[in-house]
């Protein structure tokens, strides 16, 4: 997944313990192994490299997956389009450089999950050169199957952070909640809140993972798919829900609003911390 993980667990005794570890963790490989877009056997690439010809069969579980991201692509008014990771091809934060008006045109049209034909058991891009990315979703569904995968051993206490996402399978053995803090989007040692928490799942996005500044200007990763430039208005975006996929998704979309996100997720009933980004450091 590319970044820091931890799973940590109760268990009755070791040898249980190790085994409900080692088949969370398996979830988790396998999950990546199917939908990184950086493997070329994953169903992700498959799709890809099928763009503008054939249909690509898929499973149930894909098929769900998509699903979900439609509705996501829907409820957010277009904001939420998981074949915008074509932007990356003309953006990289490892330089700061603002891709020109031309570039950005080249790969825009590519940005149309609208135009994307889709059944239960199959899927086609209908344009060369378009491409599913399952990164802005993919992490939280492998930290909610790695969270099933531990309540089928019977583990009722412990979480699953996947790079600061979390799922909690249940309080501390004692009956005591978990302690969660959330980081400062621009201080890194201070915490913006603490919250005990004993169920379900966290999720946040921000503007700090990755970006560069120029001129004076942060330009973070998270890019509109409508105008392919990164969105602005926040700094991050933290949400509650009952399990990561979704927390995800809604810290996503509010990010990609940027100054309504904070509206939106309120209107949307959702239990969230919003920072704004009013240009304080």
């Amino acid at each position: 997944m590319a970044c820091d993980n931890t799973i940590e667990i109760f268990a009755q005794n070791a040898a249980d313990g190790e085994a409900a570890l080692e088949d969370a963790r398996d979830e988790v490989l396998r999950i990546e192994a199917k939908y990184s877009r950086y493997r070329d056997d994953s169903v992700v690439s498959q799709i890809n490299r099928n763009a503008g010809g054939a249909a690509t069969p898929i499973d149930a579980e894909t098929a769900q997956l998509l699903a979900f991201a439609d509705a996501a692509y829907g409820q957010s008014d277009g904001l939420f389009d998981i074949t915008s990771g074509v932007l990356r091809r003309v953006w990289n934060f490892k330089i700061a450089r603002v891709p020109t008006r031309d570039e950005l045109a080249a790969v825009l049209p590519l940005v149309a999950w609208r135009d994307v034909h889709r059944t239960d058991s199959s899927i086609r891009l209908p344009y060369a050169g378009m491409e599913l990315d399952f990164g802005g979703f993919g992490k939280e569904y492998a930290a909610d199957r790695a969270a099933a995968v531990l309540f089928s051993h019977g583990i009722n206490h412990g979480f699953v952070e996947l790079g600061g996402d979390v799922v909690v399978t249940g309080p501390q053995p004692d009956g005591s909640p978990w302690s969660l803090g959330v980081r400062h989007p621009r201080r890194e040692s201070t915490l913006v809140h603490a919250m005990s928490i004993e169920s379900g799942a966290v999720a946040t996005s921000g503007d700090y993972e990755r970006y560069f500044e120029l001129d004076g200007m942060r330009y973070s990763h998270l890019l509109s798919p409508l105008t392919g430039m990164p969105t602005r208005g926040l700094q991050s975006a933290t949400v509650f829900a009952s399990s990561c996929l979704v927390a995800g998704a809604l810290s996503t979309i509010a990010m990609l609003r940027g100054r309504s996100g904070e509206a939106w997720l309120q209107a949307a009933g959702a239990r969230a911390l919003v920072v704004p980004d009013s240009g304080d450091e």
